[in-house]
């Protein structure tokens, strides 16, 4: 403090290595689900939104779950999860329902309809996340990768409850 009064103090500017991982990490979070959502939109005709709300009510049982389940795990808020829903009830893959065990909540359900599309999608999918992820790494570099990942989740959100398939 100069006379009372703090002075402001100086940005923990980036080193040159520090620059060069930043802009590699952006253009990874740019180009990546873009390229997802394009191969999905061009072989399946969905976004990639849609293949996760799909995919996890796939993944859950009875393949149902609360709407502000279903929102966390695929990344999205409440009111675009409901807007999407929306759009998949009309198409015929998913419907909604209060839930049985607590009127206050809405359950998202996969019909049957919907668990095909999964099916049909999924394989596409699978082999565009492993052709650009995990075909160009190394297991060591998978197992680096995941646990980066983990590490800048916990300090974006430290009670984060992202399914990652275990512990950060």
């Amino acid at each position: 403090m100069l006379g009372g009064m703090e002075t402001p103090q100086e940005p923990r500017w980036l080193d040159a290595e520090e620059h060069r991982t930043w802009l590699a990490l952006i253009s990874l979070l740019v180009r990546l689900p873009a390229a997802l959502d394009a191969q999905l939109r061009r072989d399946a005709g969905l976004s990639h939104f849609e293949y996760q709300v799909l995919a996890g009510l796939s993944m859950s049982p009875e393949r149902a779950m609360r709407m502000s389940e279903l929102a966390v795990f695929a990344e999205g808020s409440l009111s675009r999860l409901s807007q999407v829903v929306g759009r998949l009830e009309t198409r015929g893959w998913v419907r909604r329902t209060p839930d049985p065990t607590d009127g206050r909540y809405t359950l998202a359900i996969l019909t049957e309809p919907g668990w095909a599309k999964v099916v049909e999608a999924a394989p596409g999918h699978v082999a565009e996340v492993r052709r650009l992820v995990f075909d160009p790494l190394t297991r060591a570099q998978q197992r680096q990768l995941r646990e980066v990942g983990s590490r800048i989740m916990r300090a974006v959100d430290p009670e984060d409850s992202c399914p990652t398939g275990g512990p950060r």
